[in-house]
């Protein structure tokens, strides 16, 4: 029996999206693509904003179904794109996501010594090979070595459909207005000028309008403190789970998580060992939370056990962000009341206090500048387009620091 592979899906923040092409179909099918749907694209958002519970797998959905629609304003306008080109950019929006891990960025490089976007390559070039080839030209655009470069910059630049789509979809899902952006005027006002990717000058207001909402979503959700606060105890709870297997302990969870947490994997070992790949791509939220509360209910270990509790019942240490660095003495002193509170040695008190920093900034001018193409045919960095947005502006990284330490004594 032939299965019908021409599909609608029902999306709550597009609309009706549409899958017209067999090999989609298929890649949508493959169980690396499946596992998206158990990989949140938020992490520990919402413990903040309890609808952040939405999936990679649907982001990765609504960046392709912008990716149709500005390739279809473009050939409007006159540019160049055959159809293989059309597929294989749709394939690589499709897939640009690929990579991450269980609880995204949270656990990157702690289950593997990789970036995501080195396993993404992984990924496609597996499918590439299962698929007899047909991802050739979207790994060719998505790695920016296919001749027409503003194919890859539709996904992967300081204005390409990804950001189109999770700064919406982020925004609906959390109940927040600060990610609301003119994604249908910004994609109607495409355009492509000597292969680079440009803003025709109507569009202007509305890039100004997605680079400050950006930047407001980072320190509205992204890097809210309690998101930050759950991010850093998950990475607390993995740290003690590998220096507890190192040590010979024996710990409950899935063999792939603790595989990948019994060794520190590198690029090189997974060009090695091709069932590694195999291995990652079985892992997912599940894994992680499922382990959690297991380590919670039987590890013996208190330190594992207390992390875990904290995690599961929502009983987050205290982040105190300030403009400056902590002075060393008040860290120290966080530190020691952390030995006393849990009669820890001096040594295990960083799974209790531990200091970082968190950075925003609304532009990068080493990144492919968004560029407005004007009515007289120039062509300006929205730097120097825009009324609005000076180049101060779009240059200063706001930088803050935190230091996070047990709630009983915030005081």
């Amino acid at each position: 029996m032939t299965t019908n592979k021409r599909k609608i899906i029902n999306d709550p923040v597009h609309g009706f999206l549409t899958i017209e092409d067999d090999i989609i179909y298929d890649i949508i099918s493959h169980p690396y693509f499946q596992r998206q749907r158990h990989i949140m694209q938020l992490g520990f958002s919402y413990l903040v904003y309890p609808g952040t519970e939405h999936s990679r797998f649907a982001h990765m959905l609504g960046a392709l179904n912008l990716m149709g629609r500005a390739l279809d304003v473009l050939k409007v306008k006159g540019v160049d794109i055959t159809p293989d080109e059309a597929l294989g950019v749709k394939i690589a929006i499709l897939l640009h996501d690929i990579g991450h891990g269980p609880f995204s960025h949270t656990s990157e490089c702690v289950l593997a010594d990789v970036h995501h976007e080195t396993l993404t390559r992984m990924f496609m070039q597996r499918l590439n090979d299962q698929m007899d080839g047909q991802l050739t030209t979207a790994i060719q655009i998505f790695n920016d070595t296919y001749p027409k470069r503003f194919l890859h910059q539709l996904v992967s630049s300081q204005l390409d459909m990804d950001r189109l789509d999770y700064l919406n979809r982020d925004s609906f899902f959390a109940g927040v207005s600060e990610g609301i952006v003119g994604t249908d005027r910004i994609i109607n006002m495409l355009n492509v000028d000597h292969d680079e990717l440009v803003v025709d000058e109507k569009g202007i207001y509305s890039i100004e309008k997605f680079i400050i909402s950006r930047r407001l979503m980072y320190w509205q959700v992204y890097l809210h403190k309690t998101v930050v606060a759950a991010d850093v105890l998950l990475l607390s709870i993995l740290r003690r789970a590998k220096e507890l297997l190192s040590a010979g302990e024996r710990l409950e969870g899935s063999n792939e998580l603790l595989l990948f947490l019994s060794h520190n994997y590198k690029e090189s070992d997974f060009e090695q060992n091709s069932e590694l790949l195999d291995a990652y791509a079985l892992m997912d939220d599940n894994d992680v939370m499922s382990a959690v509360k297991a380590w919670m209910l039987h590890s013996n270990d208190f330190i594992l056990r207390t992390l875990c509790e904290h995690l599961v019942n929502r009983k987050l240490s205290h982040l105190r962000i300030a403009n400056h660095p902590f002075g060393a003495d008040t860290v120290e002193e966080l530190h020691h009341k952390a030995t006393v509170l849990y009669n820890l040695k001096p040594s295990e008190s960083t799974y209790f206090v531990t200091t970082g920093v968190l950075e925003n900034h609304a532009y990068n001018f080493n990144d492919q500048e968004i560029i407005v193409k004007f009515k007289d045919g120039r062509c300006l960095d929205i730097s120097e387009a825009s009324d609005q947005l000076d180049r101060r502006f779009l240059e200063k990284t706001v930088t803050k620091y935190y230091v996070y330490y047990p709630r009983e004594y915030k005081s």
